[in-house]
């Protein structure tokens, strides 16, 4: 992203408004790694189209990840998906990774889902299952709020108490009781964390691992926008089982859940 980030923001939520014929958008899915099948689920689509039409989205550089936008009609919701996200290991700025969120909660987003595939850390966690984020770590390094604020938007130290919103994880086991929670652990990668580095966030208090969401989650917040955090767990986080972690099977987890994972997502976002 050349140009200064809000510019690029607001250049690119005009672009939405023309390519969905939509002026307000109520909910944004941030479908990740694995989720992508279950878009199908959520609700009527109105619109698709390339990420990158919207200005200020690289193109996906990780098979599997996808990078198409669309409008989707959920009920009396109107939702925005997004099917793929940009990634800190694929080299891009924290201004470029969080720019789809800060596209939606400038279009009228009230309300940001953020999906994600983890390794599972704590015991008795099973590849498939679904985990509400309660909270996270951000491992990464990074904040998507470094350099100048836009006080008009957001507060220059922002206040992450409730990260997640606890009123969308009380619809969230409203919808499916047996949703069990977890804490984040957000690493930049490209690379799978060590078992060393495992060992390290579950002695933090980490219930999962990932490369994605924290970002997001924090520019989300900035704008006002309550977040609801999915994992799906589609493996089980180094040295805990022995296994070599691969990619491949990641996305193979996901797909087996689709279904699942579709009905959970389209239920809670009918009753948003």
């Amino acid at each position: 992203m050349t140009e200064e980030p809000w510019t690029a923001v607001d250049g690119a939520v005009e672009r939405l408004r023309e390519l969905s014929g939509v002026e307000h958008h109520d909910v944004l899915v941030v479908l990740g790694s694995g989720w992508m099948p279950a878009a199908d689920l959520i609700g009527e689509v109105q619109a698709e189209f390339p990420m990158a039409d919207l200005g200020g989205f690289p193109a996906s550089t990780v098979s599997g990840h996808g990078s198409t936008a669309r409008s989707i009609r959920c009920g009396e919701r109107r939702v925005l998906a997004f099917l793929g996200r940009v990634h800190l290991y694929e080299g891009h700025s924290p201004a470029v990774v969080v720019h789809g969120v800060r596209v939606a909660a400038r279009a009228g987003c009230a309300t940001v889902v953020l999906t994600n595939a983890a390794g599972g850390l704590r015991p008795g966690m099973a590849v498939g299952q679904a985990v509400l984020v309660a909270d996270h770590l951000n491992l990464t390094g990074c904040s998507p709020l470094t350099g100048p604020n836009r006080d008009d938007l957001g507060p220059r130290f922002l206040d992450l108490t409730h990260a997640y919103s606890p009123r969308l994880q009380a619809l969230a086991r409203a919808v499916d009781p047996s949703l069990e929670d977890g804490v984040y652990a957000g690493f930049a990668g490209p690379q799978y964390e060590t078992p060393a580095e495992v060992r390290m966030a579950r002695t933090l208090g980490a219930d999962l691992v990932g490369m994605s969401t924290v970002l997001e989650c924090v520019a989300a917040n900035h704008l006002g926008a309550e977040v609801l955090g999915l994992s799906l767990v589609t493996n089980l986080a180094a040295g805990l089982s022995g296994a070599v972690l691969d990619h491949h099977e990641v996305l193979a987890a996901g797909a087996a859940a689709a279904e699942r994972m579709g009905a959970l997502l389209a239920d809670i976002v009918s009753r948003l």
